[in-house]
């Protein structure tokens, strides 16, 4: 792949353009004045955060601040931007953003990223203004060339027409003329039931060059003289190199060299399978006087140990302590542990780097954080940061794995690339090996339930304890460890939710929907429980425990609708159902189980209901939640990275760390809730209700509530 054929910077992104559009978010002092200024003057000093050009061509292309790993934020954010504009969809395009934290700010970060199921919520109106501004700045260049009234000129399907004069044009013809254009400070935008577009089931932007081939991952980037680098890491966590031997690798013929680097020992060569070659003839003697070398037993031992503790308060409403001793009640306590889990994207983390002939350097990546891995690199290279360009690629998807405090992982590219002094291009790359035992885990938890329900089904008395490892590295309550518990949507009197933060050397990161990994599993299938033990429909005793007019009632009861909820499954199965709200948005599954061959689950089918506010595209959403179920139901069946004895990690590859298999992917029907509700994020919130789905099921085969994770190596062992 040419370097030179990849758009590395603003400027050679808005070279050769007709129309550029950018929407400001300066305060109100640094705008431009009421009355407007041309396009291509003062606006462009302004720190901008979204672009739309407007091709000679007719193509419509939008800048997108958000990665596209495989979520769809090119299609959402050009849905947005056409709808307005009025553009046929035929004509939109994509591409990534250049890097600026200031410029391309993800709105709910305060800079430039891509996570927490935010692109098209933190968008949905700073993108829609950029395509009623372009609209806007097209026909007022028409109405002067035309010489009639603008507000007598239509846009349909991306054509201006006036009726009157029967004249009609593309919007290429009129992209340079509108430059000159006074820029709408206020543009006006659609009333939703004037939507063409938007709620509308269009085609993703990226799908036909992903399936033809075409599509450009980091991976395909292969300029001349390319060298590929591969680290040798530590077997365990915290271990150091204390001492290696680098003969035989040497001896790998295409190995170019091979340098010690804070992470581990870093072999380069000519091309991968040499590199990989070279790395397994490497003698390394480990340091583990600072490792983790407790097994995920001992740990798990260790956690239970915390429950004794004083905690960090997190909720305490009510008594609880007096409602637990009240007569007449059924009470229910439970331990439920949850393993380390590994994102294992299907592209692992790899980076290029070039350097140019003034010495700057580009480096391509699939930066979920482009910020961040900008200012990482250019502190390691000892360069300005205007000297380093992040190019923002296509990913193989992500699941929090490139969304990391520090840029752990463009520290070490960034280090091995320094280390041979950059003569040459690198590629640094992780196997999926590498990836899976490279932790920056989804952190293991343990938590202890303990409620109270009285015989017409009210949950008189919760307490729940959370331990395990704060992702934000904090000393308090972390809020990531107890969402979806401390903020429990059921009506209970008194609840105490308390945690404890753990400090391992193991790397904790967020994983696909974060604390509701957890939290929406323990407190489903405990809510599921305790309703049984009085005798209640897990559905209607939900509902009873839920405000009416919730959106959590709303989508549990389209799920039960959908699935017919009451009605006698098929023979040897049972349906369990889950709600859970992540990142504003609302989800209820029901799934239907039997006991497989192998004495495991089997999922024949999920009913899936989700509300999150406007649907700007469904067939992103339903893709999203059918993805999420699959990815969810992987985790709680099959995944966990186990410390052996010695603390050894366990697992490698998808071998022992697998994800579902297509013959296990069950029939998924998605139900969108209608809503003028803004918009809310679809990436995550499809994963937490599917694993207490699933297991409340399970209870109703078995009469075994599950307290471990995964259920299938539970059962196996």
């Amino acid at each position: 792949m040419p370097i030179h054929d990849i758009p590395s910077t603003r400027r050679g992104f808005l070279a050769g353009v007709g129309l550029v559009i950018g929407v400001a978010i300066a305060p109100k002092m640094l705008r431009a004045s009421p009355t407007g200024t041309p396009a291509g003057g003062s606006p462009d000093l302004l720190p901008l955060n979204a672009f739309v050009k407007i091709g000679t061509d007719d193509t419509v292309t939008i800048l997108s601040k958000h990665i596209e790993f495989g979520q769809g934020p090119f299609t959402g954010l050009a849905t947005l931007v056409a709808e307005e504009l009025d553009a046929d969809w035929s004509q939109m395009r994509a591409v990534h953003s250049p890097t600026d934290n200031k410029i391309y700010a993800n709105l709910a970060f305060g800079l430039q990223g891509t996570g927490g199921s935010s692109s098209i919520a933190n968008a949905y109106e700073q993108m829609r203004k950029a395509g009623a501004t372009a609209r806007a700045m097209l026909v007022a260049a028409a109405a002067q060339e035309w010489n009639v009234p603008a507000a007598e000129i239509t846009v349909e399907k991306g054509r201006m027409r006036h009726a009157a004069s029967g004249k009609e044009s593309g919007f290429g013809a009129f992209a340079e003329k509108a430059k000159g254009q006074v820029v709408p400070q206020d543009p006006t935008l659609k009333d939703p039931k004037d939507f063409v577009l938007i709620g509308t089931d269009l085609p993703k932007l990226d799908t036909r060059e992903k399936i033809n081939g075409t599509a450009i991952f980091t991976l395909d980037i292969t300029p001349d003289n390319l060298l590929i680098a591969v680290v040798a890491h530590p077997k365990h966590f915290g271990a150091t190199v204390k001492s290696f031997d680098d003969s035989e690798a040497r001896k790998v013929k295409g190995v170019v060299d091979v340098k010690q680097i804070p992470q581990g020992i870093a072999v380069y060569a000519d091309n991968t399978f040499t590199a990989l070659k070279g790395r397994d003839a490497l003698k390394i003697e480990w340091d583990l006087s600072k490792a983790e070398t407790r097994s995920s037993s001992e740990l798990a031992a260790e956690y239970a140990r915390q429950f004794a503790k004083p905690g960090i308060e997190a909720t305490n409403t009510g008594n609880v302590a007096t409602a637990f001793q009240q007569e007449g009640l059924q009470t229910i306590e439970a331990d439920i542990v949850f393993p380390f889990l590994a994102h294992a994207p299907m592209e692992p983390l790899d980076a290029v780097f070039v350097k140019a002939a003034d010495g700057s350097v580009d480096i391509y990546n699939g930066a979920q954080f482009p910020g961040f891995d900008q200012q990482v690199a250019a502190e390691i290279l000892k360069l300005d940061e205007t000297k380093v360009r992040v190019n923002t690629q296509l990913a193989g998807g992500s699941f929090g794995r490139k969304a990391q405090f520090g840029s752990p992982y463009m520290q070490e590219a960034a280090t091995v690339y320094a280390a041979l002094g950059g003569d040459r291009p690198l590629k640094h790359m992780w196997t999926r090996e590498d990836d899976i035992q490279g932790g920056f885990y989804r952190p293991m938890y343990a938590h202890r339930m303990r409620g109270a329900i009285n015989a017409e089904g009210r949950i008189t008395a919760w307490e729940q304890i959370i331990v395990g490892q704060s992702i934000m590295a904090k000393a308090d309550l972390d809020s990531t460890s107890v969402e979806g518990a401390s903020n429990l949507p059921y009506q209970i009197p008194n609840l105490k939710v308390t945690s404890h933060n753990i400090t391992l050397p193991i790397p904790p990161l967020w994983w696909r929907s974060v604390g509701h990994t957890h939290t929406g599993f323990a407190v489903e299938t405990f809510v599921d429980e305790l309703l049984t033990r009085v005798g209640r429909d897990p559905v209607e005793g939900r509902l009873a425990l839920l405000d009416k007019d919730s959106r959590h009632a709303g989508v549990l009861r389209k799920a039960a609708e959908m699935a017919d909820w009451g009605a006698t499954p098929p023979e040897g199965r049972a349906r369990g159902v889950a709600v859970v709200e992540s990142f504003g948005s609302f989800v209820a599954q029901v799934a239907e189980v039997s006991v497989g061959s192998d004495g495991a689950p089997r999922v024949h089918k999920v009913w899936c209901a989700v509300d999150c506010g406007v649907a700007v595209n469904p067939n992103i959403i339903k893709a999203q939640m059918e993805g999420g179920i699959g990815y969810g139901l992987g985790a709680v069946l099959f995944d966990a990275v186990m410390l052996g004895k010695g603390g050894k990690i366990m697992q490698s590859n998808f071998h022992d760390y697998r994800s579902i298999r297509i013959n296990e992917m069950p029939d998924v029907a998605v139900e969108i809730i209608k809503s003028a509700e803004s918009p809310t994020g679809v990436g995550e919130p499809g994963v937490p209700p599917i694993g207490p789905a699933v297991a409340n099921a399970w209870r109703k085969l078995t009469n075994a509530p599950v307290r471990q994770l995964p259920i299938v190596s539970l059962i196996s062992s």
